[in-house]
């Protein structure tokens, strides 16, 4: 059956989205991941990395011609000027490819992992908005443990970002990530079930 309910799941840096988005995965939803969109668009020969190299600069490559995505992130946090062009190249190619890939998803819904949803405004054609929350000193720690960044590198991705307020005003529903995995799957299951109801509900009325 192919898919009739679109969410949209965001949330900030930290926040336990690639969790989230694995259990709804293993619940049967179809996911699809905009970052993984991303890096595909930007593997060597592809036009989008030609495009970054020309407006942003070739050093911006390693030995092997791959995005060097460190320097990257390094520049577009130094320069806003930058991470605009980026967004130019990456977000419309980041759309297109998500609405296809939704268009094609067969299962009851899909979930779109939309990380700057807010930040860009971009129209995915969404039914609803789930964002997953945690405090940020919580998102602090996570972001310091996994990505091993300093206090300066974590203060400027969190700047960069739209704030919890702002997240929280476009939300259909939200989960606050702050307990263990168990009290974290026990919500995805509960809101999978709605889920299911609201895209049999869809589905009915297209």
């Amino acid at each position: 059956m192919p898919c009739s309910l679109r969410v949209g799941l965001t949330g900030g840096i930290g926040s336990g989205k690639s969790e989230v988005a694995r259990q709804f995965a293993r619940l049967g939803a179809a996911v699809i991941d905009t970052d993984r969109i991303a890096r595909e668009l930007v593997e060597p020969g592809r036009t989008a990395l030609a495009e970054i190299v020309t407006s942003i600069g070739a050093d911006l490559l390693d030995t092997e011609g791959r995005l060097d995505r460190s320097r990257l992130r390094q520049r577009i946090f130094a320069d806003p000027g930058c991470r605009r062009q980026l967004e130019a190249i990456l977000h419309p190619r980041i759309r297109a490819r998500a609405l296809q890939l939704a268009e094609l998803a067969d299962a009851p819904y899909c979930v779109l992992v939309i990380p700057l949803l807010v930040e860009t405004g971009e129209d995915y054609r969404l039914d609803r908005i789930l964002l997953i929350d945690c405090p940020e000193d919580i998102q602090r720690q996570r972001i310091r443990a996994r990505d091993r960044l300093s206090d300066t590198e974590v203060d400027a991705i969190l700047a960069a970002q739209a704030t919890r307020a702002q997240r929280q005003a476009v939300a259909d529903d939200t989960v606050v990530n702050d307990k263990q995995l168990q009290a974290l799957e026990s919500e995805i299951t509960r809101l999978h079930r709605r889920y299911l109801e609201l895209a049999g509900q869809h589905h009915s009325h297209l």
